[in-house]
């Protein structure tokens, strides 16, 4: 799955719903990874170390179309979007959820139909609770699964 080399990555944030930016760009740093973090005029967002955050007009997929269009084989792509993880899977790179979830090719496809049948239910007027809350241990969950990324690519092993 593309390159493998930690100097290489950068880890590219679907930012305008993610509770993890602040473990995001901390675990980051600690590697030496640059953190590009793409968010809607919406949302104000400023940069720091090693971040640089990309604002992206208000319409509902900019910043999909954004990091679809700019991410490159060995990124590390972190997002809540199951589509847009499925982009960034067929380009090579490696995909995370904000509560830690690695999205691979064994569970894609079942991510997806899930999502398909849930909008088919939206469509007919039946609405789910939604997720739910992120909690503490999430956030714990996350930042141990990007650590565990990383610390895999830096030493050049396929995760």
């Amino acid at each position: 799955m593309g390159s493998s080399d930690a100097r290489e990555t950068t880890i590219v944030v679907d930012a305008d719903a993610c509770p993890v930016k602040k473990e995001t760009a901390d675990t980051a740093r600690a590697f030496g990874v640059p953190v590009v973090m793409v968010s809607s005029y919406a949302h104000e967002l400023r940069g720091g170390e090693g971040v640089m955050v990309v604002h992206v007009d208000n319409s509902d997929q900019s910043a999909d179309l954004y990091i679809a269009n700019h991410i490159k084989s060995g990124d590390i792509v972190l997002t809540g979007d199951y589509g847009l993880a499925a982009l960034a899977l067929a380009k090579g790179c490696h995909a995370l959820s904000f509560r830690g979830q690695t999205y691979d090719e064994t569970n894609m496809d079942m991510m997806l139909e899930g999502r398909h049948a849930r909008a088919k239910e939206r469509r007919r007027g039946h609405y789910s609770k939604g997720p739910k809350p992120f909690t503490a241990e999430d956030r714990n969950t996350f930042q141990h699964k990007l650590t565990k990324l990383l610390n895999l690519l830096q030493e050049n092993v396929q995760p």
